[in-house]
């Protein structure tokens, strides 16, 4: 989320992405350090009935999880369920793409018990490989919004955990004074008037961004048309950059007026007091959920159920929103969790793709969008 520039998605993609994300940012940090492959696991002693919600034992047999992790308040949620289980967490923290081509290298013997990062494709990928445990239902998700509820998979294969934009609409405010010279809508930056004024994120770099170039093309009524709609944004001048940084600090200089990114980095550029404000488009936002999934060969697969279900409480949430880091700007979809206040208008229209059709299509809108976008 954020800076980090994440998310992958699928065996053919996480093998493609490697050698570009390989040097992305992102280091490993242990809560409770331990370099050692973690022991086997021991036998569940929670309900794990896939038609209703599991509840938590009191007296866990595993005494310690491996948490894989690309979220910038990670640490906070990892040591605040040791301190309440005694549950010790080894927390591998990178970004999703590293994350992701790990859990690949592993799969015939894994090493982590939780992945937790964003985008729900990222997920469908590693669900359609069988590689996800899907017989545990955390009593927890009776939490759930409506647009939680929504984005829960049939299959349990993940549970969503927190949403944001996978991008709005950040623009300048000391270049754009006139709330009347403001787009109203994404298509409305095909008019002549923002011609190269406005910027984006490489999808095939930027994790969130695969969202936002998915979710716009099905706006336009599908890939073709989606395909049409960024040739034309590229001929009124769109500019991209590879990730987040670079995006809002061309926004900031002013040498971009308007940038599309995830709205909970503008928002934590704002509270940063950056001249920025930001734009829902009417048509609608494309939902980027993080999502939380445990390995269906997990080591420690008790300890990785109590730790999905504290992530889905309300108490875990609120050590969530608490964090200082920029992804704790995130839309709750926990009730009696309601995140950080203020930091969105009431009304935006949250788009929500299909996770498999977003797996099965990544290849093919990533290299359409490098060599027809960004190469040329």
């Amino acid at each position: 989320m954020l800076m980090r520039n994440l998310k992958m998605v699928g065996m053919v993609s996480i093998v493609a992405m490697t050698a570009i994300l390989a040097s992305g940012c992102g280091v490993k940090s242990n809560v409770s350090t331990d370099s050692s492959a973690p022991s086997a696991s021991t036998s569940s002693n929670i309900s794990t009935a896939s038609t209703a919600p599991a509840q938590s034992s009191a007296a866990p047999k595993d005494k310690e999880l491996v948490f894989y992790s690309a979220e910038g308040f990670d640490k906070d949620i990892a040591a605040a369920f040791e301190k309440k289980t005694g549950i010790k967490v080894n927390l591998v923290d990178d970004s999703t793409g590293p994350l992701l081509a790990k859990i690949q290298a592993e799969k015939s013997n894994p090493q982590w018990d939780v992945a937790w990062f964003d985008g729900p494709s990222s997920m469908q990928g590693l669900d359609n490989q069988d590689m996800l445990n899907k017989d545990f239902v955390p009593s927890n998700t009776t939490n759930y919004t409506d647009l939680g509820k929504k984005l829960l998979p049939s299959d349990h294969a993940y549970f969503p955990i927190t949403v944001t934009a996978a991008a709005a609409i950040g623009y300048n405010t000391t270049l754009i004074k006139d709330s009347a010279a403001l787009p109203k809508d994404w298509s409305d930056l095909l008019k002549p008037e923002f011609k190269g004024t406005f910027a984006m994120n490489n999808p095939s770099i930027s994790g969130p961004t695969y969202t936002t170039v998915l979710g716009l093309m099905q706006l336009q009524g599908g890939i073709p048309q989606g395909e049409d709609f960024f040739t034309k944004l590229k001929g009124n001048g769109l500019t991209v950059f590879d990730s987040n940084g670079p995006t809002l600090t061309n926004l900031s200089k002013g040498t971009m007026k308007f940038a599309f990114a995830q709205d909970s980095a503008i928002i934590d550029k704002i509270n940063k007091k950056e001249p920025f404000k930001i734009i829902y488009p009417a048509s609608g936002v494309s939902t980027l959920s993080s999502n939380a999934a445990i390995d269906a060969k997990a080591p420690h697969m008790e300890a990785a159920k109590l730790f999905v279900d504290y992530l889905l409480s309300v108490e875990g949430q609120k050590v969530a929103s608490s964090s200082d880091d920029g992804d704790a700007y995130f839309q709750s979809i926990i009730q009696g969790a309601p995140g950080k206040e203020g930091i969105r208008p009431d009304g935006i229209k949250w788009n929500t793709e299909d996770p498999v059709f977003g797996a099965e299509h990544e290849n093919e809108v990533k290299q359409w969008f490098t060599k027809n976008i960004v190469q040329k």
